[in-house]
């Protein structure tokens, strides 16, 4: 599976905590070599639209837009703000 960013992701990621960024860093990593990982959770979230999440930790998420075989990451962020773009 492939992967691309957004831009605002990575304003996004670069607001976040140092030790996030470290934890997301290492998600990525483990979703590169088997994004099917157990700890990681990624699953599609919408009905209606490709979107993914993946688990960064228990307190953070990142989203993503599966095409093809091709994620491309658009938001990262903590698990409150996660649940209010699942209801966009």
């Amino acid at each position: 599976m492939n992967s691309h960013t957004l831009p605002n992701f990575w304003k996004q990621y670069n607001a976040l905590p140092e030790s996030i960024q470290k934890k997301a860093d290492k998600a990525y990593s483990i979703w590169c070599k088997d994004p099917h990982s157990h700890g990681l959770h990624f699953k599609r979230v919408s009905k209606t639209r490709p979107v993914y999440s993946v688990r960064v930790d228990d307190a953070y998420r990142a989203l993503g837009l599966l095409i093809e075989n091709t994620v491309t990451w658009f938001w990262i962020g903590d698990h409150d703000e996660y649940m209010k773009m699942l209801k966009k």
